[in-house]
């Protein structure tokens, strides 16, 4: 959730955070914070702010130069918003400077101990009892008095360390939330995300978690927690600078909607088999006589990707006829569920280093479960964690609320469902058919996105309402749902979802005219009992905004979606809602690329 950046070399390094800190606005935060040193300097020089970094950049003075430095974006946990709670979070004498992702879960008592000795606290937060930690420890190596540090530690962090009498190096420490070295010419970086390295260098590391690292301006090595070196190997990052440029675009939310059509001719491309009317799914490492043996699919992912995850379950039983569902992997950990070893385990995560998600990956693994990975970041933690699995190939999401790795992560699920479905039951010309089918959605996204001044007037008048309802039937359902969330998210109107067959179970109470109804209607066999619940909220004047293949004469106003085969249908039929959410969001004059109170990747519970 919060952004670190570091670098260690001969540039002056102030300039440098700030850059990358306005790279990792994506995240979310509500204050910020660096501190800086250089190999002459006798101490830390450090510089907080509640609010933006532009805020903090206007408090940095002119004279603030250094070599050496560590900055941070801050998501609350512990402690309100304020300049006390901004990290970086310095000791009683100064000398020791820590920034934190994640959440110290013993820090209460930790904290009561620190101060029982006599420590006097700065902040609210969890982040400052390691601060203190490594300042008490008398070990003689900066990375040992870390590790002593991070032995009374019980949670999740990712950290870097500075220390005034060791200002040689940076030192830090993973454990469930992400920490990246990027390797330059006689400097080093480290971040949170790739996102603040690439304009500098494509060169990275990633920690694993239980790792530790030192950083000089000409050199780096890595080592567990308990002091056994590793062998850590750089990687090439895919993505350039350019990829998080907003690209003409007001905003990145519309740009990346915008980019949806070539985002998924990349996850096709090079994966369709024409001859055998199926895919090629290279890190799949799954063979025929394998697949053949799961007896049912189980799909964990939060938020949006639990919703593709809804989307995928329900292709994968009509393509493969194998049992599937889809659970929110933060429930799912928490069950104590049966781990059964013929089921095929999937975790989808935009950012591949979910925290709940990336939990119940090593639960299972734990339990010696079969899991798959479908994630959009190369080398993320799950992709890492994972037996095999599938990038999506979305290309980087800044915008804090998913679009374009919404839809590719569906379509990663039809390349999956296909690929289960041939080596089954499916048939050759049923190959086919799915196969065409997916070969038109690039062209079938390109004509609803120039339907867009359409769907901007229609959000203007839903801009007006205080309270909406989102249904669908069987393939329509996780399509309301994600709509739901998309509006709720980005317009803060309250947005509820339900199947249209529950409508008369209880939600029905709710239609008034003031409460607008959006429906998916796609044209499959369930046309006329979608109809019958359009029918059912017209005779309570309720309005509707339907979504389907042809105009619904019961419907205030139709959206018209290209018709593509029923099991593709669901990808297409979330595209103009993603429309409303932004124009609506627009015409409320919301904060559209960073919602109130989220944030882009949820590395904590």
């Amino acid at each position: 959730m919060c952004g670190i950046v570091g670098y260690i070399g001969k540039r002056d390094v102030a300039p440098l955070l700030l850059e990358g800190l306005q790279r990792l606005e994506y995240r979310g935060y509500d204050s910020a914070g660096v501190v800086i040193t250089s190999p002459k300097a006798t101490g830390l020089k450090m510089v907080k702010a509640k609010g933006r970094v532009r805020d903090l950049e206007a408090r940095v003075p002119k004279r603030f130069t250094g070599t050496t430095g560590i900055a941070h974006t801050r998501w609350a946990t512990h402690g309100a918003p304020s300049d006390e709670n901004a990290h970086p979070h310095l000791d009683g004498e100064n000398k020791v400077a820590v920034v934190h992702n994640g959440i110290i879960d013993n820090a209460s008592d930790l904290r009561a101990k620190l101060i029982a000795d006599g420590v006097e606290f700065r902040s609210e937060t969890d982040t400052e009892v390691i601060t203190h930690l490594i300042a008490r420890s008398t070990a003689e190596k900066l990375e040992d008095r870390v590790r002593e540090a991070l032995r009374h530690i019980e949670g999740t962090y990712g950290i870097a360390v500075l220390h005034a009498d060791f200002n040689d190096r940076i030192v830090v420490a993973r454990n469930g939330s992400p920490v990246v070295l990027g390797i330059g010419e006689k400097e080093m970086f480290v971040a949170s995300d790739v996102a603040a390295l690439v304009s500098h260098t494509r060169q990275v590391v990633t920690l694993d978690d239980g790792e530790m690292a030192t950083i000089k301006a000409d050199d780096y090595r890595t080592y567990t927690t308990e002091g056994s070196r590793t062998s850590a190997e750089p990687t090439t990052v895919e993505w350039e600078a350019e990829s998080y440029d907003m690209g003409g675009h007001d905003t990145y939310m519309h740009k990346e909607i915008f980019e949806q059509a070539d985002a998924v001719d990349r996850v096709l491309r090079g994966r369709i088999d024409d001859r055998f009317s199926t895919v090629h799914l290279g890190g799949l490492n799954l063979d025929a006589h394998d697949a053949r043996k799961v007896r049912r699919v189980k799909i964990l992912g939060c938020g949006t990707s639990y919703h593709a995850g809804m989307i995928g379950a329900q292709m994968i039983e009509e393509l493969a006829r194998i049992p599937a569902d889809a659970e929110p992997a933060s429930e799912f950990r928490y069950r104590n569920a049966v781990v059964d070893p013929d089921t095929l385990y999937v975790a989808v995560s935009q950012s591949g280093e979910t925290y709940d998600v990336l939990a119940a990956v090593q639960e299972l693994k734990r339990k010696g479960a079969r899991v798959f990975g479908i994630v959009n970041v190369v080398g993320s933690a799950i992709a890492r964690e994972a037996d095999a699995g599938v990038y999506v190939h979305a290309g980087p999401e800044v915008c804090v609320v998913s679009t374009k790795c919404f839809t590719n992560t569906t379509v990663a699920f039809a390349l999956l469902a296909l690929h289960l479905g041939r080596i089954r039951d499916l048939s050759v010309s049923d190959g086919k058919r799915i196969i065409a089918g997916l070969r038109e959605l690039p062209a079938q996204i390109e004509q609803m996105l120039a339907r867009e001044d359409e769907i901007k007037k229609l959000a203007q008048e839903f801009a007006e309402a205080k309270s909406m309802l989102f249904i669908g039937r069987v393939r329509g359902y996780p399509v309301a749902r994600e709509a739901s969330l998309k509006l709720k998210e980005v317009s803060y109107i309250h947005a509820e979802a339900y199947p249209a067959s529950e409508l008369k179970h209880g939600p029905l109470a709710l239609i008034e005219p003031a409460l607008p109804t959006v429906a998916i209607v796609p044209d499959d066999d369930l046309l006329e009992k979608n109809r019958a619940a359009l029918e059912e909220i017209k005779a309570r004047s309720g309005k509707i905004l339907a979504v389907a293949h042809r105009e619904q004469e019961k419907a205030d106003h139709t959206i018209v979606v290209p018709k593509n085969e029923d099991e593709l249908d669901p990808i297409l039929m979330g595209i103009p809602l993603q429309l409303l959410a932004y124009h609506t969001a627009l015409a409320l004059g919301r904060d559209i690329d960073k919602p109130r109170n989220l944030a882009k990747s949820v590395t904590v519970e």
